[in-house]
């Protein structure tokens, strides 16, 4: 298994702007790397770190146990403002999405997340979902899954993809990554083929957004990160494709505006809810792309609520 890098860390930390009595959130906890930094920034303050995968719970909880103002909450994201307040915590100073797969996901064959091993097709981060990619792939409509491949895998030969793979259930189950592998490779023109990247990089991104219903809750759980800022907090997010990017940018540009009718003369006395840290996406800079090939895609983004 690779070694958990984890991404953009520098630049994140930096613009969190940790106080060291604050309370903060890793809603992503991941292998840790991020909250690790922030506990180290801690003094009297306090980390909650969210994940909805066992194994990422108890790996890090292991790998934390040093820190005592840490906890480790064993639940998706979208349950996080609730789960919080639940505990007494009513507005924190800090939260961090670093969204995604973790690297333990992609690297533990068995997940079924990576068209490089041979696994059972699976992907649930949450292991105890009952909705899992065999059951996506083998009993979803052709049309619910042009759907998925086209709007989470943005996949220009879904139909292609689509027809063989109803064509082989037919005669027997799709059972495995590689399995499903040879089937979208069957679907494609040689001249797709011969193009670099791995030809299922998209089908497999489509089919871990729609197992997990990534998108469905994200925008939702980024207004309830805000909601739980204190006046003057930070929330950052970091994304790896465009669909979960565009969420965040589209958010961020409507609750930091004021929408003011054209010529119309009047004197604005409120501020947006948040106002754009950096305005200018960060990506990784040339010595992290060397040194960590998962940080190819990221892109950060980080608010503050306005005080009012």
């Amino acid at each position: 298994m690779e070694k958990h890098i984890p991404v953009l860390l520098e630049e994140t930390i930096n613009l969190m702007n940790i106080k060291p009595d604050g309370i903060y959130v890793d809603m992503t906890l991941g292998g840790g790397g991020h909250s690790e930094v922030i506990l180290e920034k801690l003094k009297t303050g306090k980390l909650y770190g969210f994940d909805q995968d066992i194994f990422a719970i108890n790996k890090t909880s292991e790998r934390l146990k040093r820190f005592k103002n840490f906890s480790a909450i064993n639940t998706n994201f979208i349950n996080a403002k609730e789960t919080l307040k639940n505990l007494g915590v009513e507005e924190v100073d800090g939260i961090i999405f670093d969204l995604g797969v973790s690297s333990f996901q992609f690297d533990i064959p068995e997940r079924g997340f990576s068209y490089r091993y041979d696994a059972p097709l699976d992907m649930r981060m949450d292991q105890t979902a009952e909705l899992d990619a065999y059951q996506v792939i083998n009993n979803y409509s052709f049309d619910s899954l042009l759907k998925v491949f086209f709007e989470y895998g943005e996949e220009k030969y879904s139909k292609f993809i689509v027809n063989n793979i109803v064509k082989k259930r037919q005669i027997k189950p799709i059972n495995t990554t590689f399995e499903l592998v040879d089937i979208i490779k069957e679907a494609l023109p040689n001249k797709e083929l011969n193009k670099k990247g791995h030809p299922a990089k998209k089908v497999f991104q489509a089919l871990r957004i729609e197992v997990n219903q990534e998108l469905v809750i994200l925008e939702q759980a980024l207004k309830n990160a805000i909601d739980l800022l204190k006046d003057g907090g930070r929330l950052a997010v970091i994304t790896f494709h465009s669909l979960e990017d565009r969420i965040c940018k589209l958010l961020f540009k409507n609750l930091s505006t004021i929408d003011i009718p054209k010529g119309l003369a009047i004197i604005i006395d409120e501020k947006p809810l948040i106002r754009l840290v950096n305005k200018k996406v960060i990506t990784a800079d040339e010595k992290e792309l060397q040194n960590n090939n998962r940080a190819h895609s990221a892109k950060l983004r980080v608010v503050e609520k306005n005080k009012k």
